[in-house]
C-alpha cells in the first residue's frame, strides 16, 4: 500500500508528537547536596544547600531538615538563589552531633514536581 499525503502528515505529526515526549517528561532531579547526601561531616553545618537539574519555581519548592525524632531544626528560611535558580538553600540551627533528615520538594519550571528526602551525620 502506497503511502497518500494525508497519511504521510499524520505519521509525521504523531512522530513529532512522540519526540518531544520525551523531552516534555524532564523534572528536576537533586545533582548534588551540600551536607553531601548520606555524608558524615566532622563540624556541623550551618545551611543545606541543594542543586537540581533543572529551575525551580519558588512558590512551590521547599526544603526541611529535621533530627533524628522529627523536631525541624532549619531556620524556616528555605529560598530559591536568586542567581542560580536551580538552587535551594535552607540554614541551620546550631545541630548536635546526631543524625539530620532532609526532605525536600522541587517544581520545576516546567511545572514537573518531584520530591525526595536523605540522611546526614554529623559526627561527634
Amino acid at each position: 500500500m502506497k503511502a497518500t499525503g494525508p497519511m504521510l502528515v499524520a505519521a509525521a505529526s504523531i512522530s513529532l508528537v512522540l519526540a518531544g515526549a520525551g523531552a516534555a517528561s524532564a523534572h528536576a532531579e537533586l545533582k548534588q547536596a551540600s551536607p553531601a547526601v548520606d555524608s558524615t561531616v566532622a563540624a556541623a553545618p550551618t545551611e543545606v544547600t541543594l542543586n537540581f537539574s533543572e529551575r525551580l519555581e519558588p512558590a512551590f519548592s521547599a526544603v526541611i531538615v529535621r533530627n533524628a525524632v522529627g523536631k525541624r531544626v532549619d531556620k524556616a528560611d528555605g529560598h530559591i538563589d536568586k542567581a542560580d535558580r536551580s538552587v535551594i538553600r535552607t540554614s541551620l540551627q546550631p545541630l548536635s552531633p546526631g543524625v539530620y533528615i532532609v526532605e525536600w520538594r522541587a517544581l520545576s519550571s516546567d511545572t514537573h514536581r518531584t520530591e525526595g528526602a536523605f540522611v546526614f551525620r554529623v559526627g561527634e
